[in-house]
């Protein structure tokens, strides 16, 4: 006999109850139909808790860890690690479930944005600052889906030479990938940074510019954010969170103040593959 059956019988005996094992949710069950595209709140005042985020959209290795470390070390911005909310999402257990969702008027798309907004405003509340500031590399893939959850999101676009970043990234790789596959897999970044420029409106700022004169490309951001500039940026001291995966981790970041960039490559040590996107962005 086994437990469940010795268990109804003692529970059937004294008190009437049986014990009923559950049946597992099929996975059809809970199989999402095709979704709508992404729509903006449908009432921003009700729907949304952050005001203005402020997302850094870059490639990788382009100097993000340190514009968001200075930009944390404003009274008024709180910039966290790399929070990749956009990878959080929200599934239907059931059909009835996803209908009692629908009833309220809420789609599965409708349901992330709460979620992504609510994290995000945890995390600002916490802070006591004002604005939030998210510069997770991979939100370039998803800048029209970002726009559409925050339609008052601002966004600073962070160039570097391509080059540069290739060949960071290729460092970082710990000889993971070969210059090549570094470089190629960087432009999937550029390209998709070089996309949100043309499709959102916001600020360029340029890595080599921020480390050459650090304290007149903070105010020009500080102007784009309508803050007041804050001294303290420049040496910006402990960065919080510096771990792989969460943004830079190495020796430089730890510093706490700003460091002279890596010296531009020659025009010959640019790899073919990058040669369009550096004449796109001015560095030929």
């Amino acid at each position: 006999m086994t437990w469940q059956r010795k268990l109804n019988d003692a529970l059937g005996r004294y008190a009437g109850v049986r014990f009923e094992r559950v049946t597992p949710t099929r996975p059809e069950d809970s199989s999402d139909p095709v979704e709508s595209p992404p729509r903006p709140p449908a009432d921003p005042a009700h729907d949304r808790l952050l005001t203005a985020p402020v997302f850094i959209l870059s490639p990788v290795r382009s100097g993000s860890t340190l514009l968001r470390a200075m930009l944390d070390a404003h009274p008024e911005l709180h910039a966290p690690h790399e929070l990749h909310v956009r990878r959080l999402s929200v599934g239907f257990g059931t059909p009835l479930a996803r209908r009692a969702m629908e009833e309220l008027g809420h789609d599965r798309a409708d349901l992330e944005h709460l979620l992504w907004d609510r994290v995000l405003h945890r995390e600002l509340s916490r802070s006591g600052k004002r604005y939030i500031v998210d510069k997770t590399p991979a939100n370039a893939f998803a800048h029209q889906r970002i726009a559409t959850c925050w339609p008052d999101a601002r966004f600073v676009f962070l160039l570097r030479h391509p080059a540069s970043i290739a060949a960071s990234w290729y460092e970082a790789g710990a000889g993971k990938r070969t210059p090549e596959e570094a470089a190629a897999d960087a432009l999937r970044y550029m390209k998709a940074v070089q996309r949100a420029r043309k499709a959102l409106d916001g600020l360029t700022v340029r890595y080599e510019d921020l480390t050459a004169d650090p304290e007149r490309v903070t105010r020009e951001i500080c102007a784009f954010l309508d803050v007041p500039w804050a001294a303290g940026m420049l040496a910006y001291g402990t960065p919080g969170v510096v771990r792989k995966g969460l943004g830079d981790w190495q020796e430089k970041i730890r510093s706490g103040t700003v460091q002279p960039g890596r010296g531009l490559p020659a025009a010959e040590e640019i790899p073919d593959v990058l040669r369009p996107m550096c004449r796109d962005w001015g560095y030929l």
